[in-house]
């Protein structure tokens, strides 16, 4: 049985690079892992516990909780917006913290990865994403690292689905976080 890891994507972008980048994961990802992409991230709310009330949450958010009560890992892919991470991703980690200490991220591996344009690839956006999946109640796999600088040359004519030293590099990401998942099941 496969290890079902849950992609998260930072950007809303039509030609994004992360999201590339966890298209490339989906295709790559090594025997015994299944990466799902998840769809709607811009539907949903902005977190508001008066709205996150048993029987009446936003469809968008339940079914983000649904989906992601369903894996068995996360891998969360952020760009870096003005050197933090986008909100759509810490949207997304806010809904699935809750109810507090059951979320749907609670006790799960998580790891970040991500691209970006300038020379870190993304690393203070991506450092702030597992502060906030550890403190959400993820078990963060802080030594599970992949920054890749430089998107918009790198990948300006190469998918990175088609970048060797990029399949290469996440499906060692995605083997970890599947013994991870392995490990905590």
């Amino acid at each position: 049985m496969s290890v079902r890891i849950l992609a998260l994507v930072g950007s809303l972008r039509a030609g994004s690079h992360n999201r590339q980048l966890a298209e490339a994961a989906a295709k790559h990802a090594p025997s015994g892992a299944e990466i799902s992409i998840f769809e709607g991230l811009a539907d949903v709310p902005f977190y508001n516990e008066d709205i996150d009330v048993e029987g009446s949450v936003p469809a968008a958010a339940a079914r983000l909780r649904e989906v992601a009560a369903g894996v068995d890992a996360f891998l969360l892919f952020s760009p870096e917006y003005n050197g933090t991470m986008p909100a759509v991703l810490k949207n997304a980690i806010d809904w699935l913290s809750r109810p507090f200490g059951a979320g749907a991220l609670s006790g799960k591996p998580v790891a970040v990865v991500g691209t970006a344009f300038g020379q870190y690839g993304g690393v203070w956006a991506q450092d702030d994403a597992r502060k906030s999946a550890g403190i959400a109640g993820a078990v963060v796999l802080e030594e599970v690292k992949l920054s890749i600088p430089g998107s918009v040359t790198r990948f300006a004519e190469t998918h990175p689905a088609d970048d060797a030293e990029v399949t290469t590099a996440i499906a060692e990401v995605i083997a970890k976080v599947a013994e991870a998942a392995g490990t905590a099941a």
